[in-house]
C-alpha cells in the first residue's frame, strides 16, 4: 500500500495585539505591563530624536546651489 502524506490545514490563529496582565491566553503580541510601556517610550523617544536629527541636518546643510 502507498504511504500518503496528507497535509493538515493549520488551525485559524486567534492572535491579539495586547494581552492583559492576568489573562492566561497564549497568542498575543504585546503584554500590558510596565516593561512593555518603558520599552515603548524608549523606542518612541529614539524615533523622535532621529526625525529631529534628519530635519535639522536638512536645514543645516541646505545648499544655495539650485539644479537647473
Amino acid at each position: 500500500m502507498e504511504n500518503k502524506n496528507i497535509d493538515k490545514k493549520q488551525a485559524e490563529e486567534n492572535t491579539e495585539l495586547i494581552k492583559e496582565e492576568h489573562n492566561p491566553k497564549r497568542n498575543y503580541i504585546f503584554q500590558k505591563n510596565p516593561i512593555t510601556k518603558v520599552g515603548f517610550v524608549i523606542i518612541l523617544g529614539i524615533l523622535i530624536l532621529i526625525i529631529i536629527g534628519i530635519v535639522l541636518t536638512g536645514s543645516f546643510f541646505d545648499s544655495t546651489i539650485k539644479n537647473p
